[in-house]
Protein backbone atom coordinates (compact mmCIF):
# COMPACT_ATOMS: atom_id res chain seq x y z
CA UNK A 1 0.00 0.00 0.00
CA UNK A 2 1.38 3.47 -0.52
CA UNK A 3 1.17 5.98 2.03
CA UNK A 4 -2.10 7.27 1.36
CA UNK A 5 -3.84 4.37 1.60
CA UNK A 6 -1.88 3.60 4.82
CA UNK A 7 -3.27 7.24 5.98
CA UNK A 8 -6.72 6.48 5.10
CA UNK A 9 -7.18 3.11 6.98
CA UNK A 10 -5.09 3.91 9.89
CA UNK A 11 -6.75 7.51 10.33
CA UNK A 12 -2.61 9.44 10.64
CA UNK A 13 -1.49 11.57 8.17
CA UNK A 14 0.45 11.33 5.54
CA UNK A 15 2.45 13.80 7.53
CA UNK A 16 2.70 12.12 10.63
CA UNK A 17 3.67 8.93 9.32
CA UNK A 18 6.74 10.02 7.84
CA UNK A 19 7.50 12.06 11.06
CA UNK A 20 6.91 8.92 13.04
CA UNK A 21 9.02 6.78 10.72
CA UNK A 22 11.79 9.76 11.01
CA UNK A 23 11.39 9.42 15.19
CA UNK A 24 11.81 5.64 15.19
CA UNK A 25 8.38 4.92 16.53
CA UNK A 26 7.18 2.85 13.53
CA UNK A 27 9.84 0.96 10.78
CA UNK A 28 11.05 2.48 7.73
CA UNK A 29 8.92 1.75 4.78
CA UNK A 30 10.14 -0.11 1.75
CA UNK A 31 10.21 1.72 -1.70
CA UNK A 32 8.89 0.92 -4.65
CA UNK A 33 11.00 0.73 -7.81
CA UNK A 34 9.96 4.20 -8.41
CA UNK A 35 10.84 5.21 -5.12
CA UNK A 36 7.20 5.38 -3.46
CA UNK A 37 6.67 4.18 0.24
CA UNK A 38 5.31 0.86 0.18
CA UNK A 39 3.89 -0.43 3.69
CA UNK A 40 2.49 -3.83 4.94
CA UNK A 41 -0.95 -4.64 6.29
CA UNK A 42 0.81 -4.57 9.83
CA UNK A 43 2.26 -1.02 9.49
CA UNK A 44 -1.82 0.18 9.87
CA UNK A 45 -1.79 -1.94 13.09
CA UNK A 46 1.26 -0.02 14.47
CA UNK A 47 0.05 3.52 13.41
CA UNK A 48 -3.78 2.80 14.84
CA UNK A 49 -1.58 1.86 17.92
CA UNK A 50 0.63 5.00 18.00
CA UNK A 51 -2.19 6.91 17.39
CA UNK A 52 -4.93 5.96 20.11
CA UNK A 53 -1.19 6.27 22.71
CA UNK A 54 -1.06 9.80 21.38
CA UNK A 55 -4.95 10.47 22.65
CA UNK A 56 -3.88 8.93 25.74
CA UNK A 57 -1.17 11.44 25.80
CA UNK A 58 1.61 9.17 26.30
CA UNK A 59 5.22 11.36 25.22
CA UNK A 60 7.23 9.25 22.06
CA UNK A 61 9.30 7.39 24.61
CA UNK A 62 6.82 6.19 26.03
CA UNK A 63 5.21 4.72 22.59
CA UNK A 64 8.26 3.34 21.70
CA UNK A 65 8.52 1.65 25.02
CA UNK A 66 4.22 0.23 24.50
CA UNK A 67 5.43 -1.03 21.08
CA UNK A 68 8.40 -2.77 21.81
CA UNK A 69 6.45 -4.45 24.50
CA UNK A 70 3.42 -5.14 22.27
CA UNK A 71 5.63 -6.76 19.54
CA UNK A 72 7.46 -9.02 22.56
CA UNK A 73 5.19 -12.08 22.96
CA UNK A 74 7.12 -13.23 26.15
CA UNK A 75 6.60 -9.61 28.28
CA UNK A 76 4.55 -9.35 31.28
CA UNK A 77 1.95 -7.32 31.70
CA UNK A 78 3.53 -6.06 34.97
CA UNK A 79 5.54 -3.76 32.46
CA UNK A 80 2.88 -2.43 31.21
CA UNK A 81 1.02 -1.81 33.57
CA UNK A 82 4.26 -0.20 35.38
CA UNK A 83 4.47 2.19 32.36
CA UNK A 84 0.73 3.06 32.66
CA UNK A 85 0.68 3.33 36.06
CA UNK A 86 3.44 6.31 36.34
CA UNK A 87 1.97 8.01 32.88
CA UNK A 88 -1.54 7.91 35.18
CA UNK A 89 0.28 9.68 38.16
CA UNK A 90 1.93 12.66 35.18
CA UNK A 91 -1.98 13.04 34.27
CA UNK A 92 -3.28 13.36 37.51
CA UNK A 93 -0.60 15.97 37.94
CA UNK A 94 -1.43 17.48 35.27
CA UNK A 95 -5.22 17.74 36.31
CA UNK A 96 -4.83 19.87 39.39
CA UNK A 97 -2.66 21.94 37.65
CA UNK A 98 -5.63 23.03 35.48
CA UNK A 99 -7.87 22.95 38.18
CA UNK A 100 -5.73 25.08 40.06
CA UNK A 101 -5.48 26.99 37.07
CA UNK A 102 -9.35 27.12 36.31
CA UNK A 103 -9.73 27.75 40.11
CA UNK A 104 -7.79 31.21 39.15
CA UNK A 105 -9.24 32.44 36.05
CA UNK A 106 -12.86 31.93 37.41
CA UNK A 107 -11.79 34.31 40.72
CA UNK A 108 -10.76 36.53 38.22
CA UNK A 109 -13.44 36.43 35.86
CA UNK A 110 -15.79 36.94 38.90
CA UNK A 111 -13.80 40.20 39.62
CA UNK A 112 -14.01 41.75 36.25
CA UNK A 113 -17.30 44.00 35.66
CA UNK A 114 -16.84 43.57 31.90
CA UNK A 115 -18.01 46.51 30.73
CA UNK A 116 -16.87 49.55 28.87
CA UNK A 117 -13.83 50.51 31.37
CA UNK A 118 -10.34 50.41 31.12
CA UNK A 119 -10.31 48.61 34.79
CA UNK A 120 -10.01 44.73 34.35
CA UNK A 121 -9.68 42.56 37.32
CA UNK A 122 -8.36 39.93 35.12
CA UNK A 123 -5.34 41.99 33.59
CA UNK A 124 -4.45 43.08 36.84
CA UNK A 125 -4.34 39.51 38.17
CA UNK A 126 -2.25 38.47 35.71
CA UNK A 127 0.18 41.55 36.07
CA UNK A 128 0.36 40.53 39.55
CA UNK A 129 -1.86 43.66 40.68
CA UNK A 130 -3.21 43.76 44.36
CA UNK A 131 -6.27 45.43 43.18
CA UNK A 132 -7.44 42.30 41.50
CA UNK A 133 -7.49 40.72 45.27
CA UNK A 134 -10.09 43.71 46.33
Amino acid sequence: MNIGEVARKSDVSAKMIRKYEELGIIPRAGRSESGYRRYKDEDIYVLRFVKRARLLEFSMKEIKGLLTLWKNKNRSSAQVKKITSLHMQELENKKREIESMLKTLKELSTLCHGDEKADCAILDGLAGSQKACH
